[in-house]
């Protein structure tokens, strides 16, 4: 397709890249937690993400197979499995919403700056025909996307660079669903992370939060990427122990341990998300969850500049103007960036 770009970088799996961030993401960027409405409320979410005007932008987008009870059904972008009937389809809620900006962005062929949006699903239910459905979905979108081939063994590839940039994580099936079953040769549309690590299976008081912070770089992120898996993503508990709600004062072994995981990610060839980073009064929330809650948003800011300093590719957060601004900054020594 004409306007598209064959990215000829890097052997992602095979050469160190140092502290490098691999392409095509030119982060830190925005990747904007729980973007869509919720029980009727917040519907402003994808269009405040996109008022940032931050290219790329990254979208959450949390996925619920919806049987229509003849065999076939929709996805639906909500948190909850208990579905009460009113949430949109992904089609309606997403692609209908971004389809002028892409095909004008395709029109102008601006590739360099490509990709301009990065769709993160996270897959609430995981139904082989729920995969089926969305993978038909991009299919239907491909003039968007940017995409690899399917190769004979998992050795990274090229990446042929659309506007759009779709992720997913390491759900039930997804990697055979969405790369596994393609024939040598398909183009591939989605891209996976690194599966999770089992760090312990005690389930004694905070055996969990220890596991976690002890854990080094190489044990959480053993292996790097292959043509399917790209990326990895981690709540904030494996950088301050306990995470948000547990976090203490901002010192320079929290930012070590935060470096130290960028830098190994990176390495690796995969780009590295957080979750969520953010701050707020309880009356400010706007249906964000307490337990991403830093307590206010200086000390999530505090944060926001630490992970933009360390080269964090996706940083998730629920308060995407403030991070927004925060990323058009100049770097400064008072800033600790």
């Amino acid at each position: 397709m004409s306007g598209r770009l064959t990215l000829v970088a890097v052997a992602l799996a095979a050469v160190s890249l140092g502290a490098s961030t691999p392409a095509p993401l030119r982060g830190p960027i925005v990747d904007a937690h729980n973007c869509y409405p919720e029980d009727g409320k917040w519907t402003d979410r994808l269009a405040r993400a996109l008022g940032t005007n931050q290219r790329p932008i990254g979208i959450e987008q949390d996925l619920v197979w919806k049987p229509d009870g003849q065999g076939g059904g929709t996805s639906v972008v909500a948190h909850s499995t208990t579905l009460a009937g009113g949430e949109p389809t992904l089609d309606d809620h997403f692609f209908t919403v971004v389809a002028p900006r892409l095909d004008e962005a395709l029109a102008a062929g601006a590739t360099d700056t490509w990709p301009l949006i990065v769709l993160h699903f996270d897959f609430k239910t995981n139904e082989p025909e729920h995969h089926r459905y969305v993978l038909s979905l991009l299919a239907r979108y491909e003039r968007w996307l940017t995409t690899t081939t399917r190769g004979a063994d998992d050795r990274v590839r090229a990446l042929t660079m659309g506007p759009l940039l779709v992720l997913t994580e390491a759900g039930e099936s997804q990697e055979r669903d969405f790369y596994e079953s393609l024939p040598v040769g398909a183009p591939m549309l989605i891209f996976g992370t690194v599966p999770n690590v089992s760090l312990t299976t005690s389930r004694a008081p905070g055996a969990q939060s220890d596991a976690a912070i002890a854990a080094t770089p190489t044990t959480l992120m053993p292996a790097g990427a292959t043509n399917y898996r790209r990326w990895a993503n981690f709540p904030w508990a494996v950088v301050e122990r306990g995470g948000q709600g547990r976090a203490g004062t901002w010192d320079a072994a929290d930012r070590e341990r935060l470096r130290a995981l960028v830098a190994h990610a990176h390495e690796l060839g995969l780009w590295l998300r957080f979750y969520t980073l953010d701050g707020f009064a309880p009356a400010d929330g706007q249906g964000w969850s307490a337990g991403y809650n830093f307590g206010s948003t200086s000390a999530a800011r505090e944060r926001w500049r630490a992970a933009i300093s360390a080269g964090v590719d996706l940083i998730a957060t629920d308060q995407y103007e403030a991070l927004a601004h925060e990323l058009t900054l100049p770097t400064t020594p008072s800033s600790g960036r």
